[in-house]
Formats: C-alpha cells, structure tokens, sequence
C-alpha cells in the first residue's frame, strides 16, 4: 500500500504539527490537482481555523521536502499532487480544467527513440497535453 503524505513527512523528518497533518490528510485523499485556494477551501471545512497562508506555508515545505509536486499548466494557477515514484503524463481540458492522469508506451518508447536519434540517453521528460472535448 502506498505511504500517504503523512508517512511520508515523517520519514522525511517534517514536523507535523494538527493543521499539517489536516493538510496532508486532504492532499493524500484529494483525487485531483488542487491548487491552494481549492485545497484552502477543503481544509477549512475541516478545520476553520487553519489560515491561508498556513496552506500556502505547508504546501511549500512539503513541496521542498520531496513530498508534492508543483505543477503549472498553462493559464492557470499552480496544481499541486503528491510525488509518487510511477510517471505519468498530462492531458488538461482547456475550457473545464479537468486533468487526466495516463501513461502510453507508444509515447514513452517514441521521446527515446527521439533523444536517440540526436544522441541522447533520455533522463527524464515532462508532457502535458491541452484539449477540449470532443461532443459525442
């Protein structure tokens, strides 16, 4: 079973204080890419006295601690998930938001073919895909 980002900070030595841990539980629960005012939103229905800027704090000590990644789609503001060791790439819809998860060997075997022909051993990459959605 995965570590949730609670196990996580204290392996990493974070102190976790009440609002942390509320934060935390939030994030290893959120299912999507919050951003700070959406993670706000969920942690102050839980907790009302939990300020912004203690969000804001915490999501960037857990981001330096290697727990949550930042991410910035274009056109909106930056989204955070938590860093899991599996990659995985982005598909946003540029009208709703919403960010789909995926992982395609098609495409993973296609950016090394890529680095290779021009003599590179790829390291690693980040892609992220917009859309609108088809009407069916």
């Amino acid at each position: 079973m995965p570590e949730t980002i609670e196990e996580k900070c204290l392996s990493k030595g974070v102190k976790l204080t009440d609002q942390r841990k509320v934060i935390a539980q939030v994030m290893s629960q959120s299912t999507d890419h919050p951003d700070v005012d959406e993670l706000y939103n969920r942690v102050s229905k839980i907790d009302s006295k939990i300020s912004i800027a203690t969000v804001y704090r915490t999501v960037k000590l857990f981001e330096e601690s290697g727990i949550l990644t930042k991410h910035e789609f274009k056109g909106g503001k930056a989204r955070y998930e938590e860093l899991n060791e599996g990659h995985h790439d982005h598909l946003i819809d540029v009208k709703s938001g919403e960010i789909i998860e995926f992982v395609d060997e098609e495409i993973e075997k296609l950016q090394n073919k890529v680095a290779e022909k021009y003599g590179y051993k790829l390291v690693d990459h980040k892609l992220e895909l917009y859309g609108i959605k088809k009407k069916s």
